[in-house]
């Protein structure tokens, strides 16, 4: 793994360009960069992927801020009123992201796009973006195994990791390789600058296009909402709920799955320390945030009734915002709910002891969130008790696993 230096000078050199905009993201790649030379137990696939990913985030930011220099007016079309969602893994949240991906009056972060990053889409003139097809060709190799554990579309929404990245701020690193200091780090880590950058980057995105919604996705905003309110002081949220317990061996197992192609040993205990930390703090900050005059601001969806109906909780959803759900984004989201719930893959998920977690003693760690939670979808009992008696063997009401 080169020196933080020798990937600014790659980045550089690979690109003519020197201006990154500010140092913010300086003290994040060091971080990131000292954690993996002194803790990570990276081969050879691992360390040039890493590398790779941070020069390419560099070159990116690089990019990035030559096209502001080049057309200033990218930063004059505002970013208005995003819907950011928070649901965590295999609370419904990723059946959310897909169906809100359907509305065509909003914009989104599209997989292909946030691979490359550089150019704006709207200055590309071939037809379909080349991105896009090799996002396809790269999804096709995609095992079974990975399509299960984390669903995945070349033209649908990801979550915002890659912006991120471009501040060298993000979670998504503790799932490549053992960081723990990186990892405690980053959980006290003022974000500020990140998410405002992050704001730059969608502006970026957008340019050339007609001015549209954003919907964002990343669970791991839970833990930083203070932050992102700074550089999103409209933002509205949705939050998908559910027994944090239930998911934590699933979300253990994408990890475990993502760094064992990237180091020579797994520690699968880290994982689990490393899940059980981000979640429980994530979600007292939640708390906390909702509690601080926000709480109006979030609109809360049960997992089990995303499962039973989910056009109607995306109904509700637009209801609360005040915005129409018109017939085509309501045949979009059949479409897509009827061709995505079907052939769903089952997969069988570790035993939350393989991870060194003992749910009985984290449960208790939840318990606040788990009463709130109650009361703010108290309305899916009801609502399901009513689904059922009118539709009680409906075969498409509901999707196969929990990776949703």
């Amino acid at each position: 793994m080169g020196l933080v230096d020798d990937l600014i000078d790659e980045a550089c050199s690979a690109t003519g360009l020197g201006d990154f905009g500010g140092d913010s993201f300086r003290e994040g790649l060091e971080r990131v960069t000292r954690a993996l030379q002194a803790e990570a137990a990276l081969n050879a696939i691992g360390q040039a992927a890493l590398r790779g990913l941070m020069v390419g985030s560099l070159k990116a930011r690089l990019h990035i801020e030559q096209w502001y220099k080049d057309h200033p007016e990218t930063d004059d079309a505002p970013i208005v009123g995003p819907l950011i969602a928070l649901g965590l893994p295999r609370t419904g949240s990723t059946a959310l992201a897909g169906l809100l991906a359907e509305d065509p009056d909003i914009r989104y972060l599209r997989r292909w796009e946030a691979a490359e990053l550089v150019p704006p889409p709207a200055s590309v003139k071939e037809s379909p973006d080349p991105r896009l097809l090799r996002q396809i060709e790269i999804q096709s190799r995609r095992s079974e195994l990975d399509k299960a554990l984390v669903p995945s579309f070349p033209n649908g929404p990801q979550e915002c990791h890659e912006l991120m990245l471009l501040d060298f701020k993000a979670h998504y690193f503790e799932c490549f390789a053992h960081v723990p200091s990186y990892a405690q780090w980053l959980l006290e880590a003022d974000l500020t600058e990140t998410f405002q950058y992050m704001r730059r980057a969608l502006k970026y995105l957008q340019w050339g296009q007609p001015a549209k919604p954003w919907r964002l996705k990343n669970p791991n905003h839970l833990g930083h909402l203070v932050d992102l309110d700074k550089a999103f002081p409209d933002a509205r949220f949705v939050m998908t709920h559910r027994d944090p317990t239930e998911v934590l061996a699933s979300v253990c197992d994408v990890f475990a799955n993502v760094a064992s192609r990237f180091n020579d040993t797994v520690d699968r205990r880290y994982i689990g320390a490393v899940n059980a930390t981000v979640l429980t703090t994530g979600m007292t900050r939640a708390l906390a945030f909702r509690d601080d005059g926000n709480d109006h601001r979030f609109h809360d969806i049960d997992f089990r009734a995303m499962q039973r109906d989910p056009i109607s909780e995306v109904r509700g959803l637009y209801d609360w915002l005040g915005e129409p759900v018109t017939p085509a984004f309501e045949e979009n989201m059949r479409r897509w709910w009827q061709e995505n719930s079907a052939d769903r893959v089952r997969v069988k998920h570790s035993d939350p002891a393989d991870y060194g977690l003992d749910l009985d003693a984290i449960r208790p760690r939840f318990a606040e969130y788990l009463a709130r939670s109650a009361r703010w979808t108290s309305h899916a009992d009801s609502a399901l008790a009513d689904a059922a008696r009118a539709h009680p063997t409906d075969p498409s009401a509901s999707v196969a696993g929990d990776a949703v």
